[in-house]
């Protein structure tokens, strides 16, 4: 049947459609979706049967094809929207895309084995199809320099930059699937601590007598060469705890991704949640998809959503976990508002042991994120005084500073200037 036809006929996908797909696919992996030149040979043909004059159906057919998560629905949405864009004036006539030589079966597998590669083409006069970006003469070829430039700086805004400032709190559900895949690209490293321990290095600055006197033996001691060792460096141990009470539900869920993902891109990391008790989740978070984790974690922890008791919770992790978890100079976030219906003298005992113990005590608050924030509450003038470092934690920008942060952490403690416990005392009767 001829181009000409009615909408429901079938044609033969051209080269350039093909070209077109194999780009399409390529932006998508760079904005984090998984697509493989298989799926989008599978997503041409498609075509064939459902044409490419019905935007909707067209877009149908490339979920279909290219999407296997539904996590990256959000992400496809956007790409396709800015790729498959109408460079023409929309009151010009809109017909589908026809290509006078058809597309043999070797193109395909060549396409297929080696995506990226242009083979030579014959002319082909082809008109716009709504969405499809098309050049100067109306037809769809390849996307010059400066339009993938143009497209790659649309999508880094639409797909991240506009969600990089947003508060969690105002998160629509895509906005939160989108926002999982932001996180997975975040690159989170600890910084190093120095072992006992010492390896074999021919630039240490420590003489190894035991492995030169061993080697000399194969020569009868001349010429007698030395071996040397250099101080071995780990990734410190990271523990986690997150208040889930009612004050902090519009952040837990989303809180709890970023545990997840810390948990499975890094080695030693523990992880807890606490409302008012606490409650160990390293396990239940570790290896499993994050909404079967979170809906694990949701029915165990009894106290979701409910009271706050910081000062009780801190209390029993120093009493049953510090000594497993706090050891070689572990670094601690505790993720919290600072609302809290304990004891403040309480909380404050149990933060200044906390920080005797961890090498570094950080405090993520995702109020501290509005300018018009000040830490008044009782709770948080009870843990000002030991904390190390007081960061906000409402958007993807502030996570972006802690990967940061902990990246680059030194190798000695922060001068740290504790208040007496009788001062914090006074102060909270003051308050």
């Amino acid at each position: 049947m001829s181009a000409q036809g009615t909408h429901n006929h079938v044609y033969e996908p051209g080269q350039k459609l093909v070209r077109r797909a194999l780009q399409f696919g390529r932006v998508l992996r760079a904005n984090g979706v998984k697509v493989t030149p298989a799926q989008v040979m599978d997503f041409v043909h498609a075509t064939q049967h459902v044409g490419i004059q019905d935007r909707r159906r067209f877009k149908q057919a490339g979920q279909a094809t290219l999407i296997t998560r539904k996590e990256e629905l959000a992400v496809f949405d956007v790409v396709f929207d800015v790729f498959w864009r109408s460079k023409r004036p929309k009151d010009q006539s809109q017909d589908e895309l026809s290509d006078s030589s058809e597309m043999d079966a070797q193109t395909v597998e060549g396409m297929e084995d080696a995506e990226g590669e242009e083979g030579d083409t014959q002319s082909q006069s082809a008109e716009s199809i709504d969405g499809m970006a098309m050049d100067e003469d109306g037809e769809a070829g390849d996307i010059s320099d400066a339009d993938e430039s143009e497209l790659e700086s649309v999508l880094t805004y639409s797909s991240s930059e506009a969600l990089r400032v947003k508060d969690f709190s105002e998160f629509s559900q895509e906005e939160l699937e989108a926002a999982r895949i932001l996180m997975k690209r975040l690159k989170w490293e600890i910084g190093m601590r120095r072992s006992r321990r010492k390896v074999a290095s021919s630039k240490g600055r420590f003489i190894d007598a035991r492995k030169t006197m061993r080697k000399s033996l194969s020569t009868a001691g001349v010429p007698l060469r030395l071996s040397h060792r250099k101080i071995k460096y780990k990734p410190r141990a990271l523990i986690v705890i997150c208040d889930i009470s009612g004050s902090m539900d519009r952040y837990s869920r989303l809180l709890l991704q970023f545990i997840h993902t810390i948990e499975n891109d890094m080695a030693k990391v523990e992880a807890f949640v606490f409302g008012t008790r606490l409650t160990r989740v390293t396990r239940v978070l570790k290896r499993r998809h994050i909404d079967e984790a979170i809906t694990r974690v949701s029915r165990e922890v009894q106290d979701w959503a409910g009271g706050t008791r910081i000062g009780e919770s801190i209390e029993s992790f120093n009493h049953d976990y510090a000594r497993r978890v706090l050891r070689n100079g572990a670094v601690v976030l505790i993720i919290s508002d600072g609302w809290d219906r304990g004891d403040p003298q309480l909380l404050g005992r149990e933060m200044l042991r906390l920080q005797r113990s961890c090498y570094r005590l950080i405090w993520l608050n995702p109020l501290l994120g509005s300018p018009r924030y000040q830490p008044l509450t009782r709770g948080m003038q009870a843990a000002m005084p030991y904390i190390d470092d007081f960061l906000p934690v409402h958007n993807m920008e502030s996570l972006e500073l802690l990967a940061e942060h902990l990246s680059a952490l030194g190798d000695y403690r922060p001068v740290r200037r504790q208040a007496p416990l009788e001062f914090i005392a006074a102060r909270m009767n003051a308050v």
